[in-house]
């Protein structure tokens, strides 16, 4: 035991080990932004996939015969599709939701039940192996089995887990720079741009500092040139989107388009709320950041401040 602590405190080896994490987190940093990759140019993709469909959807209401859309394929969808697990695994939302985290199409939908039907399985295996083989717990049998099982129970969640996650940073990013792009939009359309075009123009320049943003914006813009009601297209924003201050600019265009309001006065009041609420929200995480320093500061603060304080006196004491 000694030997290992003499070697965990070798001067060389801590040398060495130092080196070794200040070369890789130099290689890390010097390397990233070459295979980070260009996100607002697949975002934009994925954006023009959809307005394919919307055209082919656009066409075949019409009774054209429309561009054909290839369905997923693979491995993931032969397994859903044989052993018949659509209706089970497929919850009522899975398709809002998983349009919410940037996931559209089939093949996102068959790749996220595909990991909610092998997750539990997998889960519940490795718990297997951890209680029976691994850990150094005295529990009995059925006490392992029930604590895999319940393992497993967790796997199915596992993936809503993960998109809501997705959601969540999403959402952050698209409200971080919605009153910027609110602002933008007003510009547009008081220069005399339409509507469209005035989405289109903040999708392109709105995409340095969200491309998620830039993302709904442009998928917007599909929708309001393909869709036959110009209304859905703005519900669609606001049901991807899911946060008040993008319903209410969402309801704010729906009645400028039906009754004929100005559409600039509207926005510069959008635009002033959701700065507003981008700020009571910024207050809201200060006010409440005393409550949560509490505990930290009581952990690792106190103690010490208790030993530079009271050690002095303890070590005198000790000397009489």
């Amino acid at each position: 035991m000694m030997s290992y602590i003499d070697l965990l405190f070798n001067r060389e080896l801590v040398i060495t080990v130092m080196a070794a994490i200040a070369t890789f987190a130099t290689i890390v940093t010097l390397t990233y932004p070459l295979l980070a990759g260009d996100r607002l140019n697949a975002r934009l993709k994925s954006v023009a996939l959809r307005r394919e469909e919307l055209r082919r959807m656009q066409r075949e209401a019409l009774g054209k015969k429309g561009q054909l859309r290839t369905t997923p394929g693979g491995f993931m969808k032969s397994t859903i599709e044989k052993l018949n697990l659509r209706d089970i695994l497929e919850s009522a939302n899975s398709k809002a939701k998983l349009a919410r985290a940037g996931f559209r199409g089939q093949s996102a939908i068959y790749t996220f039940m595909f990991f909610r039907f092998v997750l539990p399985f997998i889960v519940f295996s490795g718990m297997i192996v951890y209680l029976f083989w691994m850990s150094k717990y005295s529990l009995p049998p059925f006490g392992k089995i029930g604590i895999a099982f319940g393992a497993g129970a967790v796997g199915f969640y596992l993936p809503d887990l993960y998109v809501q996650n997705i959601i969540d940073k999403r959402m952050n990013s698209i409200m971080k720079a919605f009153p910027d792009a609110l602002d933008l939009l007003l510009i547009c359309v008081e220069s005399g741009m339409s509507v469209e075009a005035g989405f289109n123009k903040v999708a392109s320049e709105i995409g340095s500092q969200s491309v998620e943003l830039a993302e709904e914006f442009a998928l917007t813009t599909a929708e309001l040139s393909y869709l036959p009601d110009r209304r859905q297209a703005y519900e669609n924003l606001g049901k991807r989107c899911l946060h008040p201050g993008v319903r209410a600019v969402c309801t704010s265009l729906i009645q400028a388009e039906r009754y004929g309001t100005p559409l600039g006065t509207a926005l510069r009041v959008m635009a002033l709320e959701n700065r507003e609420m981008r700020m009571m929200e910024a207050e809201k995480k200060a006010a409440s950041l005393p409550a949560k320093l509490t505990v930290p500061m009581i952990v690792f603060f106190l103690p010490a401040l208790f030993v530079i304080i009271l050690g002095p006196a303890f070590i005198k004491i000790g000397k009489l």
